[in-house]
């Protein structure tokens, strides 16, 4: 199973057809040379392994980042009650 994250690019370097991505309040830097259609600052793209994927509409990615935000909280809270249970 592949999984891409939804990302906002924050700045793009020409010389190295690679960008800043914002994921989840981390920035990380991605090659666009998978990308064939042009891909601009404020864009919402999917990030897989250091690769941008494809260009996704804000709506969707905002909406995918919420789902991925409450399933960290999950396991947030789930870890926490494990260690509670192992103290």
């Amino acid at each position: 199973m592949c999984l891409a994250i939804p990302s906002k690019v924050i700045s793009i370097n020409k010389e190295t057809n690679t960008a800043t991505l914002d994921t989840l309040g981390v920035s990380r830097e991605a090659s666009l040379d998978l990308m064939q259609e042009e891909v601009n600052v404020g864009d919402f793209v999917l990030l897989h392994i250091g690769y941008v994927m494809g260009k996704i509409d804000e709506k969707e990615a905002k909406l995918s980042l919420e789902m991925y935000e409450e399933i960290i909280k999950s396991i947030q809270e789930e870890e926490q009650e494990l260690d509670i249970k192992g103290r």
